[in-house]
């Protein structure tokens, strides 16, 4: 044991030395979560839309006026000519054109809108909503009351932001990096720089410079983690619904899978290329499949299958369950089945590949 802590803190201090590296591992998702959190601070936008008025009477002015008004949309008021070659541009999502007989509550008049038909899915998104904002007009202009009025009663008592989307497949994404980079991209730099051989001639006994590795990295990776959660939770508000401790859990089952599944890459790969490959094919995969920066239900159907079996899968939705929905792991048993699944799969690939000798030479 006292071996085990000695090569832990040995890592350590090689790790604190390497300044690029904490650089990269601490700040950039840092900047990540800081990009995409104060985009989603503020309020969403109106809708830009345009409208000509043909009628140019008051009752027309009126309908303008009310339209302005309503939060849904940004109203830009010109001639037919000049909006429509905004909507072709992009500045404006739509121009609606009052006709000329638009003239009283009495005088029923077709409105024309004018959209982007490339757009197919803007626009099946904005008809309903014109139509909507124009009935609600009308009720209001002919002081009307809705025959059946709809009260929204919001029963999540949690913000449904992207940054709180975010932040659990952030930190997921962190364990898979620091697990992979501490196991498998280490053997291979010891390897070339000739570590593990004289390594292999001392006292030291294998398990003891594995345990030591493994119990550096889980905790560069605990604290890692803390402090990306900390920042969330003060510097971008994001709630943690869920249980600490099970968080924890979750941190070290997840280090355990990857950092199994670098053990299996450092004794497979030989050299730097070589390692480097093999990393990029096992992680970059999952960092956009496994559904860190969107949902897995919004890709194409055919990548769902895959994506949903994956290790880092099963690593983000728990996250995500216990930090934004404040579900127990108790609640969670496909979840917790498939990530004892992949780490008795992982565990065992690392006991067969690993060979102190092999390795070392």
């Amino acid at each position: 044991m006292g071996s085990t802590l000695l090569m832990a803190k040995t890592f350590l201090k090689i790790f604190s030395k390497d300044r690029q590296s904490i650089f990269f591992t601490l700040f950039f998702p840092i900047t990540f979560m800081a990009i995409f959190g104060f985009i989603n601070t503020g309020s969403e936008d109106a809708i830009e839309i345009g409208v000509v008025d043909n009628a140019g009477n008051a009752f027309s002015a009126e309908f303008v006026d009310a339209l302005g008004r309503h939060p849904l949309f940004a109203v830009t008021v010109g001639d037919e000519g000049a909006l429509k070659e905004k909507v072709v541009e992009g500045d404006l999502a739509l121009v609606l054109i009052l006709p000329e007989d638009f003239r009283g509550k009495e005088n029923p008049a077709d409105l024309t809108m004018l959209v982007d038909a490339a757009q197919a899915r803007q626009t099946a998104m904005l008809r309903p909503l014109i139509e909507h904002a124009l009935l609600d007009l009308e009720r209001e202009m002919r002081a009307i009351e809705p025959l059946f009025p709809l009260t929204v009663v919001d029963v999540e008592a949690r913000s449904q932001r992207y940054i709180d989307f975010l932040v659990p497949g952030l930190l997921a994404l962190t364990i898979l990096q620091i697990s992979v980079a501490g196991s498998g991209y280490n053997i291979v730099e010891y390897r070339r720089k000739g570590i593990l051989k004289r390594l292999f001639v001392t006292p030291i006994r294998p398990r003891d410079f594995i345990g030591g590795l493994v119990l550096a990295r889980l905790v560069l990776t605990v604290i890692q983690v803390t402090f990306l959660l900390a920042v969330a939770v003060v510097l971008l508000d994001v709630p943690v619904v869920g249980n600490v401790f099970e968080l924890l859990v979750l941190i070290f089952v997840g280090s355990a899978i990857f950092l199994s599944m670098g053990f299996c890459m450092g004794s497979l790969a030989k050299t730097q290329q070589a390692i480097m490959l093999l990393g990029n094919l096992i992680t970059l995969p999952q960092m956009f499949l496994s559904g860190v920066f969107f949902s897995i239900e919004s890709m194409p159907e055919v990548l769902q299958p895959v994506a949903n079996v994956l290790p880092l899968t099963f690593v983000v939705s728990s996250l995500r369950e216990v930090i934004v929905n404040g579900l127990s792991l108790a609640e969670q048993i496909p979840t917790m089945i498939g990530l004892a699944a992949w780490l008795a799969i992982t565990l065992t690939l690392a006991i067969r590949l690993f060979r102190w000798k092999q390795v070392a030479s």
